[in-house]
């Protein structure tokens, strides 16, 4: 059974990227961080790219800027990518949530599980193939094991993530090398092995797939209201 979105054209995936984009602006379904954000940091880049990558939760620069890794570990990133013939505008960014935790403590699982619908209709609309999970939060997440990152960097595997199969790749979070300086060398191995995971391509599609769930629409929502200041963040996205 098809889901319906390998039908859509490149620009009706966008549209329905921005109708997800205003839903999430909306969204107060976890009140703490709905009530301390400063903006909804949704993702950034490629609309129809093959590779995205996926951290944990927004940091202070990303919350006040509403794009994610804007500060030291997407500096960071962008070299990363640099060194292997790409840039950001190659490849679609997001987290786990949308919303800083306030302290930037960890994500809450409760804010996991009601973040999560938003990433897999991200991972659904923009096709991917590769998605590189940075750090522990996302590797876990996505693979819905507790294994941690350490044993798992490196090591590419084929899993469905709801309606599409993906070569998940879990790497170290930039951020861990900034901290510990000789853990740069084996995020640059890792890294180096992007463009031979691109090569292959998209892994076999499933056939049969569940309905989708309505869970978006039924959460608690606030009256969206969009500012040039958001207008312009959307043109950021490279959802046009």
């Amino acid at each position: 059974m098809s889901s319906g979105v390998d039908e859509l054209s490149p620009s009706e995936r966008r549209e329905a990227l921005k109708e997800e984009l205003a839903k999430a602006r909306a969204c107060v379904r976890c009140s703490e961080l709905a009530s301390t954000r400063k903006t909804v940091v949704f993702g950034a880049g490629n609309a129809d790219s093959d590779l995205m990558f996926i951290g944990e939760a927004p940091g202070a620069s990303e919350d006040k800027q509403g794009l994610p890794f804007v500060g030291r570990a997407g500096q960071l990133l962008n070299t990363l990518l640099g060194e292997i013939g790409l840039s950001r505008d190659d490849v679609f960014i997001a987290n786990t949530l949308m919303c800083r935790p306030p302290g930037n403590r960890d994500p809450l699982p409760v804010e996991l599980s009601n973040c999560h619908e938003y990433l897999l209709r991200k991972v659904e609309l923009i096709q991917p193939t590769v998605i590189c999970t940075l750090g522990n939060f996302s590797t876990k997440l996505l693979r819905g094991d507790p294994t941690g990152i350490t044993r798992l960097h490196g090591q590419p595997e084929v899993l469905t993530l709801g309606r599409r199969a993906v070569r998940l790749y879990p790497i170290y979070h930039p951020a861990a090398a900034l901290y510990t300086p000789r853990m740069l060398a084996t995020l640059r191995e890792d890294f180096a092995r992007l463009p031979e995971l691109l090569a292959l391509g998209a892994p076999e599609q499933p056939i049969d797939v569940p309905e989708p769930k309505e869970p978006l629409d039924a959460a608690p929502q606030a009256t969206p209201t969009q500012s040039e200041h958001e207008r312009a963040e959307v043109d950021q996205l490279g959802l046009f």
